[in-house]
């Protein structure tokens, strides 16, 4: 039976099937460490208590009608007033748009600013950019990154390809790495930007930035810089994307927010209003509740990120030890976020029973199958199959288990010769 051309090309996301195999092998009683899951167990890390008592609050008032295409006033208000509190940032709430979580954001993006054939430039790894280049028939352009720049493109990297583009697409801390663009290095991309612009007639489309800070508040003592503090004047071209997802544990709660100008967001919010993409009333209402409390998300906030960066580092260090141990491993200190960039430099070994790890998708599973551990390969984020390099998430551990894994990997990985 025939579909679309672009649903019969669609390619599957391969952290979904890597998450089957290991639910599969769960529902057998297999014991499997998942790092995969760019998600939390709630069960070890729940939203705050006063969101929650919000969240049940509306629902027994019953907000539960349409909310504003654009969000509910009072949560724009203090999402207003939170970005200038917390970075300093002018943003009034016609210029901010709220939706359920950030996807829909990203897709609005893509959707507003770029025709078919359009020149896009993203970095790789970077989380789905290909996949929403697709849907919009986007040229896609895909810049690789390197491990001696925290797999985090620069100037130098961006600078061929600007020409003719009309979108780059970035993320500080970034997923899949957790590493975070210096002052330095994201102030040169922002010059960048700058003279691409000036260039360009008044008939021709600008090419914007679209900057995913949706782990800003996920920093573990480096400081996240964004464009427009560093230079005003990319305000013009600058769509943010953010919300409580990430730094409020609330994955399923699904508020996000995107802010930028307002030519764009209204854009962005007409082509929303035929989706359906906002977020639940109830849950509007009971973030704009939350967040009039600052000093409350804000204590959540530092005692979430510390208990994240702990695992981070147990993780970081028992990598390290397994490299001093000699094995062909290696991790990057973790920045942001709740990943570990690891590199497990085996592709090309034989497994015991003969044969070959061709690529980091065999990998994967032969660590899933022989010791219980599940990673994500850089190649679900625009990567070659032929990279060793991979996300590891610790949002659904607790940290022991974190711990106990690492003799299970050590063995698996000495048995690969």
């Amino acid at each position: 039976m025939k579909v679309s051309k672009l649903a019969a090309n669609l390619i599957g996301s391969e952290i979904v099937k890597i998450g089957n195999e290991v639910n599969d092998l769960k529902a057998k009683g297999a014991e499997i460490a998942n790092l995969t899951i760019g998600d939390l167990n709630s069960n070890i890390y729940p939203i705050p208590t006063k969101l929650k008592e919000e969240v049940q609050k509306a629902y027994q008032n019953n907000l539960t009608n349409y909310p504003p295409a654009n969000g509910l006033l009072s949560l724009r208000n203090e999402v207003s007033k939170d970005l200038k509190t917390r970075w300093n940032l002018d943003y009034n709430a016609n210029d901010i748009l709220i939706t359920a979580g950030s996807r829909p954001l990203i897709y609005a993006v893509y959707k507003t600013i770029v025709d078919e054939g359009d020149k896009v430039v993203y970095p790789t790894p970077s989380w789905n950019n290909n996949h929403y280049a697709y849907l919009t028939s986007a040229d896609a352009i895909e810049v690789k990154t390197t491990q001696e720049n925290n797999f985090l493109p620069t100037a130098d990297d961006l600078r061929p390809h600007l020409e003719g583009a009309v979108l780059v697409a970035l993320c500080s801390p970034l997923n899949p790495t957790g590493t975070m663009f210096t002052e330095e290095q994201l102030s040169e991309i922002c010059e960048l930007i700058l003279a691409e612009n000036k260039k360009r007639g008044e008939d021709e489309k600008p090419l914007y930035l679209m900057y995913d800070q949706i782990y800003s508040n996920l920093t573990f003592g480096a400081k996240h810089f964004d464009p427009v503090s560093l230079f005003p004047e990319m305000r013009e071209y600058t769509i943010y994307i953010d919300g409580i997802s990430k730094c409020l544990a609330a994955t399923g709660v699904r508020v996000g927010w995107g802010f930028g100008s307002a030519h764009i967001i209204d854009k962005m919010k007409a082509l929303l209003t035929h989706v359906g993409a906002w977020a639940p009333k109830p849950e509007q209402e009971a973030t704009a509740k939350y967040f009039e409390n600052p000093e409350d998300v804000n204590t959540f906030v530092d005692d979430f990120k510390g208990k994240l960066e702990a695992s981070l580092k147990v993780l970081h260090q028992g990598i390290q030890d397994l490299k001093g141990k000699g094995l062909a491993v290696e991790s990057i200190e973790p920045m942001g976020a709740l990943y570990l960039t690891i590199k497990l430099d085996y592709i090309g070994k034989t497994k015991p029973d003969g044969t070959v790890i061709e690529n980091s998708s065999d990998l994967v599973f032969y660590l899933i199958n022989e010791a219980g551990v599940a990673l994500v390969p850089f190649s679900a984020f625009g990567e070659e199959k032929s990279e060793p390099w991979f996300r590891a998430s610790v949002g659904g551990l607790p940290i022991e288990e974190i711990s106990g894994m690492m003799p299970k990997l050590e063995n698996a990985l000495n048995k690969l010769k």
